[in-house]
Order: structure tokens, then sequence, then C-alpha cells
């Protein structure tokens, strides 16, 4: 266990609690130098209580962004588990939790410009009115996020099954706080929908009102299972694509059968070359 590397994660912001959750556990498992943290992400799963799902594509992200590299591998009961490093230099290049400080005390000019409405003396104004002062006028703040955050919020929630709808404030707070975590809006919006779809023939006794389930976060195993879907059907379409390549680096008779849309995908996924496709017959 490292205190400094757990410090150092400790006062960076990583983007979502998830991943803030993630990092601080595996620096708890690192040395000085953020190297020989050796767990399995079963492990991470069981201590953080996240999904497997999110703990697998949390760790891929860090590896991605350099924040984690992979140093090795120590063999274990089932099989081996990769060691990593925390790159503390990509740490440390991240943004600080820690609030900018703020110079008080006297200034070479401390006379403020503001109307004032206090006393004046050799006609310096008085301190400028106070934020609650009836008489200040406050600007109007900038809320173009805020409502893009609150229609997908609104879409989402619109999705549920309305005659189980309860709570909508307290609802919108927890797809809002959803959102902040990382989860994507469209994701979520199709878990809603998954729920409503499998639950469509329950009885009133078995259903789940919407606060309930927002609060739950009910919505999390159907992302995840989102989340699976999406990375099995990538891997059947690199499968797919592997064998056409091999159709076409043997000119095997199946190659009449590849389309021009498969063509152009081997192409951009620089699995064949333009001699390979003339080889076999096929155009690019």
């Amino acid at each position: 266990m490292s205190w400094r590397v757990a410090n150092t994660c400790a006062e960076r912001k990583f983007g979502s609690a998830t991943r803030k959750q993630i990092i601080m556990f595996l620096a708890d498992k690192a040395s000085d130098d953020g190297s020989g943290i050796w767990c399995s992400k079963g492990t991470i799963q069981r201590h953080t209580e996240l999904g497997e799902t999110t703990v697998k594509r949390t760790v891929r992200e860090f590896l991605k962004e350099g924040i984690l590299v992979e140093t090795g591998a120590r063999t274990c009961k089932n099989g081996f588990t990769v060691v990593y490093r925390i790159d503390l230099a990509k740490v440390e290049a991240l943004e600080p939790t820690a609030e900018p400080e703020i110079e008080t005390g006297s200034t070479v000019a401390p006379v403020q410009s503001g109307p004032g409405t206090g006393a004046t003396v050799a006609g310096v104004p008085g301190p400028p009115r106070p934020p609650n002062h009836p008489k200040t006028i406050h600007k109007p703040p900038t809320r173009k996020r805020e409502a893009a955050v609150s229609e997908d919020a609104d879409k989402i929630l619109a999705a549920y099954p309305p005659d189980r709808l309860r709570g909508k404030a307290a609802c919108l707070a927890q797809i809002e706080e959803a959102m902040k975590e990382g989860i994507a809006p469209e994701d979520l919006r199709q878990a809603v929908q998954a729920y409503a779809t499998d639950s469509a023939g329950f009885t009133r006794s078995k259903v789940c009102f919407s606060d309930n389930w927002f609060q739950s976060r009910r919505w999390q195993a159907y992302v995840e299972r989102q989340a699976e879907d999406r990375e099995k059907a990538t891997a059947l379409g690199a499968d797919h694509r592997a064998r056409l390549a091999c159709w076409i680096s043997d000119n095997h008779p199946m190659c009449k059968h590849i389309t021009p849309r498969q063509v152009a995908d081997l192409l951009a996924s620089k699995l064949v070359t333009q001699a390979q496709l003339q080889a076999a017959g096929l155009r690019s």
C-alpha cells in the first residue's frame, strides 16, 4: 500500500465516481512508484461492488489513456493475472480537485469602483451592495448545458411506463446523477425501454414505480447487458472480417459472395490490399 500514490490519485479528477473508485482501489495496491499492482478484474469487482462490465470497460479506458500500464503477468489459480503500474506523471497532469486559492486581505488599491450605498469619506464610495440586497440585480446564469441535460432526462423518463410514474422530480434528479457518472443518455433510455418491454405483462403487485426503480439503480443491469451485447457484436464483426480476409488472401471460391460494402470495410480495416482484391477478382 502506498500513501503517496493514494494521495496523488485522491487529489485529481478522473471524470466520474466509478473511475475514481476503481483507481483508488488500484492505488491502494501499488508501491510508491505506482508499480506492482497485482489484482484481477474480478477482485476489483468484488471489492468495489461495481458491475463486471463496468470494471472491464474502465480498466480498458485507463490503459488507453496511459493512466494504467501493463508491466507483466503473474500466475494464479485461474491461469494468470496482469500486473499493472499507475503512471503518476499522467495522473498528476489531470485536473486537481482542490479549489484555487483566493487571496484575501488588504491590497494596493483596496477601493472598489462599484456603486455603494454606505457612507462615503472624501468622495470614496462605500462597499457594494451584498448579493442578497433587495436592490441587487442578478444577471441570469447561462443554462444551455443544464437545459440539454434536462431535455435528455425528460426523454429518458418519458420512456418509463406511464402507469408507474411517481415522484418526477426525484426521478429526474437520479437520471441526471447517472449521466454525471458517465452513463450515456441513449444507453439509459434504452435501459428504460428494455425494462418496459420485460415488465409489460406484470401485475400491479409486481411492478416497480419509477422513483424506486431509479433510486435502486435497476437500470444498471440493463446498461451493462447492452455493453456486453455491443462487445459481442464487435467481436463477431471482427471474426467475420478476418474470415473474409482469409478468403481473399486464399482466392477462395466464396469470394464471389463478398459485397462491395464488405470490401470497403476490409480496406478501411487494412486487412486486405488492393493487389489481393484484384487477384481475387474483386473491385474496391
